[in-house]
């Protein structure tokens, strides 16, 4: 079959580089892709705001499925403008989708479904959200209702720096995110990221990954788009593992269909690993970026199929078949990012592929004269497989330290706590 993949960032490269791999695979195009996306599909230039459009070229082009990669096209409808055209799409409603769009919606849904998660304030305005500090201790965790690109959530260690955070949340920071800010319970634990994929019905878990979101190197700084992550994550046992899927994940998708909404794609709990078991964090509607990474890295199926049962409704009965390996996965990032990147920045990858390692291409464009540039905040994904972290960690950096980026940097310690776990 045809297959349109929408996005540009190391997540779709990722995505694309598996997607390619499918036996059921036709002809793979792609918008608007990056130059590695290029290497694996046919690149086409279309709005992906203007539904008519995508679902024009779809017919135009014999497309079998679409798989809408970042979050903002599916919150906008996509995948209902493509199902009332009678093209399969790969991820949510634009109703279930605000499981990502909105944190309120979220948080009442495990309320009202009786998930576990941190107790939570819904805030409209700036004197009602200093006001709703009262109900909490320190540190206070403030998080824009909308999608902030990763960077909505601060962790505030005093009334001064959480009313701080608030003033600038609400005075437009965050754009329309910062609308509405959440305050919630902070939980005290380890964090990791469940996957796993739905038809509304069935679900199949789909691996389990570490991110890493702070800037700076033993988690400090602030939150960005994801610094680097790997996959599985040992944290989260089988025991752990079974609990999310039948008090988190299975009651979502259970409470979404007999509200109406149901929930079809890729759901990724971010959970916290308490004392009295897993809770939930967040939800995204989407796969993670870079645990996208990691994931395609270690998947063996045939994506395209898989995806295609999600899709369809079939997935009752399917399995994910993953290597039984470690994959990590680095972020290079421009100077200056969480903040204003540096762009245009000279990128040479050199032999950084070598040995079996993968870089994605994140935020790249190509330049005049036929090379590579930055084009972002997060450039590139250098990801490689390993027996476990630290031997995936070694292979990830040996291959970065091939590529010619001097206008980037990343963390040097991606994986630096399964990497003092494995050494005792």
């Amino acid at each position: 079959m045809n297959v349109l993949l929408l996005g540009s960032g190391g997540r779709e490269h990722a995505l694309a580089w598996k997607l390619a791999q499918s036996p059921s695979l036709t002809k793979l195009y792609a918008a608007p892709g990056n130059p590695g996306i290029a290497e694996e599909a046919e690149c086409v230039s279309l709005d992906v705001t203007d539904h008519s459009a995508v679902v024009g070229f779809c017919r135009d082009h014999a497309i079998g499925l679409v798989v809408i990669g970042p979050e903002a096209p599916l919150v906008d409808g996509l995948a209902d403008s493509l199902r009332a055209a009678d093209i399969p799409a790969f991820g949510p409603s634009k109703a279930a989708a605000q499981l990502e769009g909105s944190k309120g919606f979220t948080k009442d849904l495990c309320a009202r479904a009786g998930i576990p998660t941190g107790g939570y304030v819904r805030t409209h305005s700036l004197e009602e959200a200093t006001a709703a500090l009262g109900k909490f201790t320190a540190p206070y965790v403030l998080k824009a209702d909308g999608l902030a690109a990763g960077k909505g959530v601060v962790i505030a260690a005093t009334d001064a720096e959480a009313e701080e955070a608030l003033a600038d949340m609400f005075g437009g920071q965050f754009g329309e995110a910062g609308a509405q800010v959440v305050i919630e319970e902070f939980l005290a634990g380890e964090e990791a990221s469940f996957f796993a994929l739905t038809d509304g019905k069935s679900v199949v878990p789909f691996g389990t990954a570490q991110d890493h979101k702070q800037v700076g190197e033993g988690d400090v700084g602030p939150n960005t788009g994801g610094m680097g992550a790997y996959s599985p994550a040992p944290v989260l046992t089988p025991e752990l593992q079974a609990r999310a899927l039948a008090e988190i994940i299975q009651p979502t998708v259970d409470t979404m269909a007999a509200e109406g909404m149901p929930y079809s794609g890729v759901l990724y709990a971010g959970l916290m690993l308490t004392a009295t078991g897993p809770q939930l964090i967040e939800y995204n509607c989407r796969f993670g970026d870079p645990e996208c990474q990691v994931l395609m890295m270690r998947y063996q199926g045939d994506l395209a199929a898989l995806m295609m049962a999600c899709a369809k409704g079939k997935l009752a009965g399917a399995e994910a078949d993953f290597a039984d390996k470690t994959a990590l996965t680095v972020v290079m990032a421009a100077k200056g990012y969480p903040g204003t990147p540096e762009k245009g920045g000279e990128i040479d990858l050199g032999a950084a592929a070598a040995g079996g390692a993968k870089v994605f291409h994140a935020g790249t464009k190509g330049s005049e004269d036929g090379g590579l540039v930055a084009n972002g905040g997060r450039v590139l994904n250098v990801t490689a497989m390993g027996g476990n972290v630290t031997e995936a960690q070694r292979s990830a950096y040996e291959a970065l330290d091939k590529v010619d980026f001097p206008s980037g940097f990343c963390r040097r310690d991606i994986g630096w706590k399964e990497v003092a776990r494995e050494g005792e």
